[in-house]
């Protein structure tokens, strides 16, 4: 394969970080690791509202506000992880669905 287009020479496009830098990916170790940190986030978020709805039922608590208020913050980071995971799936999908 010839990197001319009718005597015009096509450089390819390489990403060089300036020196002594990374990409952020890099810096905090990468995709999965981002992914990962995300999905503790919201598995402590929900075992929070889990704790603390069974202390409400237990009657060990008072302020339902804050339990429900906990509650949905964790519906909410469950909510935002299934989105990003559809996404996933969905490049996924598309990327295995191309002919090369």
């Amino acid at each position: 394969m010839s990197n001319t287009i009718t005597g015009a020479s096509v450089q390819p496009l390489i990403y060089e970080p300036r020196s002594g830098t990374k990409p952020a990916l890099e810096q905090q170790g990468g995709f999965t690791d981002v992914l990962r940190s995300a999905i503790d986030q919201m598995e402590q978020l929900q075992a929070s509202s889990d704790q603390q709805a069974g202390a409400l039922l237990a009657g060990d608590r008072s302020d339902v506000h804050n339990v429900m208020i906990a509650i949905e913050k964790a519906d909410v980071a469950f909510q935002l992880m299934m989105q990003v995971r559809n996404k996933i799936v969905n490049a996924y999908q598309q990327v295995s669905q191309m002919q090369f």
